[in-house]
């Protein structure tokens, strides 16, 4: 075989194998159309972590349906995270640009463009490391989701499977963890705190009465009267 032949294998090879994984993906955007994800990607790599240091160690986690969820976390998620969450196609583009100018002129990383869309993505099937094929991936699969669920499945979705703290995922989980009540009762004040705490969940957990978290509380909670949900 020559070197020429054997190179050809191998990137056909790699093209094949990219084709079978994206197929893998999006037959699971598909399934999740209107079933359950157990878990998620970033759910289990936690959970490894926090196993590495307890083996009996468990995530804190309970799907609940969309109308067991307060409207009033809704609000807050969508004031929080992705205003404009209702008229984009997965990215906002806005957002990004803005956050692009923020870091540039900080000279650091100080703000993401991310939507609620792109964020469901990474946390469903990607590690948390940060590469630039990470976030062609992200992307694709942002546009899968975009194509093939409505914008309330995303946030359904979405909803139950984020970090709200060390080892917590989900609005009921987090609900019962910082409020002792199901996720339905939560307040206008209980939304907006949880809500700024996505951003750094686990930072939060451990100090929740850090002036940013209450001040950024503050902010959303004006907000989220004037944002609209699916």
């Amino acid at each position: 075989m020559t070197l020429r032949v054997f190179v050809g294998r191998f990137l056909l090879s790699l093209i094949v194998l990219f084709v079978l994984y994206q197929l893998w993906l999006f037959a699971h955007v598909c399934w999740w159309i209107d079933h359950n994800p157990e878990t998620s990607s970033f759910m289990d790599t936690q959970l490894e972590v926090l196993q590495s240091k307890d083996p009996d160690a468990e995530l804190k986690h309970r799907w609940i349906s969309y109308d067991q969820i307060s409207p009033t976390l809704k609000r807050a998620l969508i004031a929080s995270e992705d205003a404009r969450f209702l008229d984009h196609d997965g990215f906002d583009w806005e957002g990004i640009q803005n956050a692009w100018e923020k870091n540039l002129k900080k000279g650091k990383i100080v703000a993401g463009g991310s939507t609620i869309s792109q964020q469901l993505a990474k946390n469903l099937f990607l590690s948390g490391k940060k590469t630039p094929w990470r976030k062609l991936e992200e992307a694709a699969i942002t546009v899968m989701m975009e194509q093939m669920m409505s914008k309330k499945r995303i946030f359904e979705i979405y909803l139950n499977v984020i970090e709200w703290g060390n080892g917590v995922f989900g609005a009921e989980a987090a609900a019962r963890h910082y409020y002792k009540k199901s996720a339905i009762y939560l307040t206008a004040a209980d939304s907006a705190k949880l809500a700024a705490m996505v951003p750094n969940p686990r930072y939060y957990d451990k100090n929740r009465y850090d002036r940013r978290l209450l001040r950024k509380a503050r902010i959303i909670q004006r907000r989220m009267y004037y944002a609209d949900f699916p």
